[in-house]
C-alpha cells in the first residue's frame, strides 16, 4: 500500500513552507512515527512524521518551497526491511535446524571475501577506524555479523563516486590547516526572513526608548546557593535566575499595568494578567515561547515551564500557539557575556526587559566600598504607550524586588511592617 505524506500546516495564515532538510534517504526503510524531515515556515519549524513503516520515496528536494497540503513523499508499506544479505530480516529464534552459529559465521565470512583473495594477508584491524559509517549501514553490518574490514574487502568495483569522495576528503584535509579566502552562501530560512522583517518594523513603527539601571544580585545568589539542593530535592529542578526575574516582572507589571499594554487600532489594550515571553536563541534563530499566567505561578513552576519551553524551542518542537499572545518579554544576553545592550521590543507588546552578565564591581554600601555581584538591566519601551516616569519606576521596582526578594511575599510593606500590620 502506498501512503502519501502531505505537508502539514504550521498555522491558519501560512500557505507555503520550505523543506529545510531530509532526515532520511530515498529508498530507505522507515519506521512508524519516525521523523522524516524538518519543515520550516515564517513562524515555526515542525517535523514530518511517518504514519506507517515501509520504504520511503522522496518527491521533493531540500530547500524547496511547498504548498501546505502538497505531497512531500510516499511510504510503501508492502516493502519489508531487508537484511544486508539481500533477503528479508529474520527474527531471532527462526534459524533453520542444522545451521549452528559457528557454521553461519563462517558462511558470512566466506561470502564477504571475493574470489582470489583467500591467500591475501588480512587487513590491519586499525586500518579502517577512520571510515565513516552511517547509522543504517552500521545496523545492517551488526545484524549480518560483518566488520568494517569485511565490507571494504567485499567491494568488487571502484566507481567515479568513490574516487570523487576520496578526492573530496583529501582536499578537505589539505585545506584544514590553511587560511583561505572562502565565501559561503546559503538561503535565508523563512523564519529568519520573518524575523528580519519584524526587527526592521520595530524601528520604523514604534517610538522606542531604553532606560537602564543596575541591580545588586547578592541576595538572589545567596538564596540560590543556600537552598539549591533542598529546592532540587523537593521540586526536581534547580532555582534559576530566569524564574526569579519572571516572577519579579509579573509582580512589577501589576503595579505598572501600562508596561503590560499594547496598541490595537486607536485603542490601548491593558492586560491584567502576565503572559511573559522568554527569548531563546536556537540554531534557526531567536524564538520567544510564552509562559501563560506567570503571575500566578511559583518559582518552581516557572523554572519547570521555562526549561520545558526552551527545550522545545531548541529542538524545533515549539508550536505557533506556544509563541503567540505574549504581553511582555524578557531576554538574557548575559548568557553570551553581554555587559549592556538595547533589546528590541517584540510587537505588539509595549516593552522588553534585558538581562546581562553578572560581574563583581565596587559598590558604595553605607559609606564603604564593597565588591558586589552586579547586573546591568535595560528596559526598552514604546514611548507612545509608556511615559518616562512609568518606565523608570518599573525598572526601579524590578531592582527593589531582586535586591529584597522577600518583598514578593510581603509586598512593599516589607516583612517587619507586614508582621506589625503597619
Amino acid at each position: 500500500m502506498i501512503i502519501e505524506i502531505k505537508v502539514p500546516s504550521p498555522g491558519e495564515s501560512v500557505r507555503e513552507v520550505e523543506l529545510a532538510r531530509w532526515l532520511v534517504s530515498d529508498g530507505e526503510h522507515v519506521e512508524k512515527d519516525q521523523e522524516l524531515a524538518e519543515i520550516e515556515s515564517e513562524k515555526a519549524t515542525l517535523p514530518l512524521i511517518a504514519p506507517e513503516s515501509g520504504q520511503i520515496k522522496l518527491l521533493v528536494q531540500e530547500h524547496q518551497t511547498l504548498e501546505v497540503g502538497s505531497v512531500a513523499c510516499t511510504v510503501d508499506t508492502s516493502v519489508k526491511e531487508k537484511a544486508a544479505g539481500g533477503g528479508e530480516k529474520k527474527k531471532p529464534g527462526k534459524e533453520p535446524p542444522g545451521s549452528p552459529p559457528e557454521m553461519k559465521e563462517k558462511e558470512k565470512s566466506a561470502a564477504a571475501v571475493p574470489s582470489g583473495t583467500e591467500n591475501e594477508p588480512s587487513a590491519d584491524p586499525t586500518e579502517h577506524r577512520q571510515v565513516k559509517i552511517s547509522p543504517v549501514a552500521r545496523k545492517m553490518m551488526h545484524e549480518s555479523g560483518l566488520s568494517e574490514d569485511d565490507v571494504i574487502r567485499g567491494l568488487r568495483r571502484i566507481g567515479s563516486r568513490e574516487v570523487e569522495q576520496v578526492l573530496s576528503n583529501r582536499t578537505a584535509s589539505f585545506n584544514a590547516g590553511k587560511t583561505a579566502r572562502e565565501v559561503e552562501r546559503k538561503k535565508m530560512s523563512p523564519l529568519r526572513r520573518k524575523l528580519s522583517e519584524r526587527l526592521v518594523a520595530v524601528r520604523n513603527e514604534t517610538a522606542m526608548l531604553t532606560t537602564f539601571n543596575e541591580v545588586d544580585m547578592s541576595e538572589v545568589i545567596r538564596l540560590r546557593h543556600t537552598y539549591r539542593e533542598e529546592f532540587l530535592e523537593k521540586h526536581g529542578v534547580k532555582p534559576g535566575l530566569m524564574s526569579f526575574f519572571t516572577r519579579v516582572a509579573a509582580e512589577a507589571l501589576k503595579i505598572f499595568p501600562a508596561v503590560n499594554s499594547m496598541i490595537d487600532g486607536d485603542e490601548i489594550v491593558i492586560h491584567h494578567y502576565s503572559d511573559i515571553g522568554i527569548a531563546v536563541q536556537t540554531e534557526k534563530g531567536l524564538m520567544v515561547p510564552v509562559i501563560r499566567n506567570a503571575g500566578t505561578m511559583s518559582l518552581a513552576e516557572l523554572e519547570k515551564a521555562i526549561q520545558e519551553m526552551a527545550a522545545k524551542a531548541r529542538n524545533n518542537r515549539i508550536t505557533i500557539d506556544e509563541m503567540s499572545g505574549g504581553t511582555f518579554t524578557i531576554t538574557n544576553g548575559g548568557v553570551f557575556g553581554s555587559m549592556l545592550s538595547t533589546p528590541l521590543i517584540n510587537p505588539p507588546q509595549a516593552a522588553v526587559l534585558g538581562m546581562h552578565n553578572i560581574v563583581e564591581r565596587p559598590v558604595a554600601i553605607q559609606g564603604r566600598v564593597e565588591i558586589r555581584p552586579v547586573m546591568y538591566l535595560a528596559l526598552s519601551y514604546d514611548h507612545r504607550l509608556i511615559d518616562g516616569k512609568e518606565s523608570v519606576s518599573f525598572l526601579v521596582k524590578i531592582k527593589e524586588f531582586i535586591e529584597n526578594p522577600h518583598q514578593l511575599l510581603f509586598g512593599e510593606k516589607g516583612a517587619d511592617r507586614a508582621l506589625l500590620d503597619l
